[in-house]
């Protein structure tokens, strides 16, 4: 597109400049509409060149759309760090269904997880789970319909895998993941002992934790059925 001052046809005298923001149909409507332009003259020379770039006018926008869009589909990446290779990969990839599936090999009693508690937990969660620092993991036991339920362990959550699942993840506070899984299981059962779920020399592994049925596991519904 062109800019520049152009000549009032009637007057001859100059006007505003052509705004090159002006679409193509635009511009040649703000054209079409003067009257006859006098042969020669700066101002015809003017419209006549616009006239003839018209048909590249209309076309810009759909010229600088597929530039723009065959250079995004050419880019196969960001061009961001490396590949993670698929060690690095399985390091992440600890989730744990509420099936089990992703349990790994390991057992664990109360008996056994009440010393592990003792050392890695007590001192944020209380003793026995009643909280202190950070939450209470104990208790609050048909509470849930009431103006001021306590949402725990045992009260809340709907399958016992996801104790074992959010231990590995995110426990202890300050040094994640440098439990053992053995060390885990010991913790889950004892955690699910202290709610009155299982016994006390009860083993937790990746057989018997599926099959824990937690009090409030019927009582949530699929947000996307």
């Amino acid at each position: 597109m062109c800019s520049g001052p152009v000549g009032d046809v009637e007057s001859g005298l100059p006007v505003t400049d052509v705004d090159t923001s002006i679409a193509g149909d635009q511009l040649l409507h703000l054209v079409s509409r003067r009257p006859a332009l006098t042969p020669g003259s700066p101002v015809a020379a003017v419209g006549s060149s616009i006239l003839r770039w018209a048909p590249m006018i209309r076309s810009l926008p759909i010229i600088l759309c597929a530039g723009l869009c065959s250079g995004a589909f050419a880019q196969e990446s960001p061009n961001l760090g490396v590949p993670a290779d698929p060690e690095e990969v399985a390091a992440w990839d600890i989730d744990i269904g509420p099936d089990g599936a992703g349990l790994p090999a390991g057992a664990g009693t109360a008996l056994e997880g009440e010393a592990v508690y003792a050392i890695q937990c007590l001192t944020c969660h209380g003793p026995e789970g009643n909280g202190q620092l950070n939450d209470v993991l104990v208790g609050g036991h048909g509470s849930l319909t009431n103006p001021a339920p306590v949402k725990t362990i045992g009260s809340f959550w709907p399958y016992a895998t996801t104790i074992f699942d959010y231990i590995r993840r995110s426990m202890p506070y300050l040094t994640p993941r440098t439990l053992s899984d053995d060390e885990i299981y010991a913790l889950t059962a004892y955690l699910l002992y202290l709610n009155g779920i299982i016994a006390e020399d009860e083993a937790m592994d990746a057989q018997t934790l599926p099959a824990v049925v937690m009090p409030n596991r019927d009582n949530f519904i699929l947000a996307y059925p």
